[in-house]
């Protein structure tokens, strides 16, 4: 007995794909800088100080004075001399007109005119002090304004592209079955 067979081929179906791929691009633009920083307004006062030195005693001490002040001092001194000398001379004068009275007048007011006085001692030229110094310190004022700093940076936004991928997909082959009867009888 012949037994027909029955054969079955089978072509799988076969897919296909194409793809283009995606683009991205992206650009960072720099910022827009713009700041500014305005100057500082300042003002300085200043007062200079004040040094005064006063020598002129000690110039006196040195004996190197002004001329002026050499003529006062001579107007006074011989002022006084001849108002001493005119008291002197009038107390001598009473004595000698009082000798009836006693005692040796013409003796005494000998001895008295040959007694001299002489100053022995140390001095310091110039005297101690006598150069005089005033100070007035002087002064500063220091008047500051600062500025605020002017920022008008705007920060720019990015540039983006972008191009979707796209996938196509066909059929490369179509399934199909084919039946074939073999050793067939009838």
């Amino acid at each position: 007995m012949n037994i027909s067979m029955v054969q079955i081929h089978t072509t799988k179906a076969q897919l296909g794909m194409t793809t283009t791929p995606s683009r991205l691009s992206i650009e960072q633009p720099q910022a827009t800088v713009d700041i500014r920083q305005p100057k500082a307004e300042m003002n300085i006062t200043t007062t200079p100080g004040k040094l005064s030195i006063d020598q002129t005693q000690a110039w006196a001490d040195m004996d190197r004075k002004h001329i002026f002040q050499r003529i006062k001092e001579a107007a006074s001194e011989g002022r006084q001399k001849a108002l001493e000398g005119t008291g002197r001379r009038a107390a001598e004068g009473r004595e000698l007109a009082d000798i009836h009275k006693g005692g040796n007048a013409i003796a005494m007011q000998a001895a008295r005119s040959n007694t001299r006085n002489y100053e022995t001692g140390l001095a310091w030229v110039p005297s101690h002090g006598s150069v005089k110094i005033n100070y007035e310190p002087g002064d500063v004022r220091i008047d500051a304004q600062a500025r605020p700093v002017e920022n008008h940076t705007r920060a720019n936004k990015p540039i983006i592209n972008y191009q979707p991928g796209s996938v196509k997909v066909q059929l490369k082959q179509y399934p199909s079955i084919d039946f074939q009867v073999v050793n067939k009888t009838i």
